[in-house]
């Protein structure tokens, strides 16, 4: 997927969600164990990376999603931070989505130079249930980013934070079911509260998708693959409330014309996906062909 940059792998499990964290499946399938962290070769300077124009690979505009098979803030991964925010400092023509379930670690390992944030950075804490986002999302609040959001993923649990949302500082909210082995229950009438409280705010709330066992009505859904993000997109949940404005700028500091900026374009396919709100669009494989 090209809007994702994992400059390492492998993580530790810290909370509730991460019982059966799909990184960890997914590594089992390959005889891996998801605990082992390193750094990536391949993978590590991939918004560097050229085509043989010199051209970004990453083009501007664009939103990458970090770490997303460990955590940005993981301990083990200190020694590689720095050299990771040099790169996310160096294309301030993109914006990096980091998530963590490590708030607390946050402060201590930012950049000198971060001062009230930087403009391409959209920092999220995961909050799978209550008690993850009462401990999360105060942290949250109290860090110098200028894009703050959260992510109820995987949803296991009622999660009310609408005395949060209030402050005026969250500017999207994410729902995701549980997927692969031993996948917990999502029910439709905790997305609802959520979606509720999130159009409340005029806060952009996106539905993903349903996770395999999707509760609804008193009956559960067992859904698979594509059809967990198309059960999502037919439920009308999500609420697309404010936009998100990010000032971005070329290395020299200049603002990037709107015209000149990424727009992700789609396949017939995406029409009825719910991730497409938040979705970089295709990438052009070749594989719908």
């Amino acid at each position: 997927m090209h809007d994702i940059w994992n400059p390492w792998h492998g993580c530790k499990k810290c909370s509730e969600g991460c019982e059966n964290c799909y990184m960890y499946y997914l590594d089992a399938q390959r005889d891996r164990d998801g605990g082992e962290i390193y750094k990536t070769k391949a993978g590590f300077r991939y918004p560097l990376s050229k085509t043989r124009d010199d051209a970004y690979k990453v083009k501007s505009g664009e939103m990458l999603r970090v770490c997303m098979t460990s955590d940005f803030f993981l301990e083990e991964a200190d020694p590689w931070r720095e050299e990771a925010w040099d790169i996310i400092r160096a294309r301030p023509d993109v914006k990096f989505f980091l998530l963590t379930k490590r708030p607390e670690r946050v402060a201590d390992h930012l950049p000198k130079d971060f001062g009230a944030g930087y403009e391409n950075v959209f920092f999220n804490v995961t909050c799978e249930n209550q008690r993850r986002a009462d401990e999360r999302i105060p942290i949250l609040l109290d860090l110098p980013f200028r894009h703050k959001g959260v992510m109820c993923a995987p949803f296991i649990g009622p999660v009310s934070i609408a005395r949060y949302l209030s402050t005026g500082q969250i500017k999207q909210v994410l729902c995701d079911g549980e997927n692969y082995g031993g996948a917990r229950p999502c029910r439709y009438e905790w997305v609802k509260a959520l979606r509720d409280e999130c159009a409340a705010a005029d806060v952009t709330f996106v539905f993903c998708g349903t996770g395999r066992r999707f509760v609804k009505d008193g009956k559960t859904y067992l859904l698979e693959g594509s059809t967990q993000t198309e059960q999502a997109y037919k439920s009308g949940l999500t609420y697309l409330g404010k936009p998100i404005e990010f000032k971005l700028t070329d290395a020299w500091g200049e603002p990037i014309p709107k015209e000149e900026l990424y727009t992700p374009h789609f396949g017939a396919r995406c029409d009825r996906c719910g991730m497409r709100p938040i979705c970089n669009g295709c990438s052009d494989c070749g594989k719908c062909k």
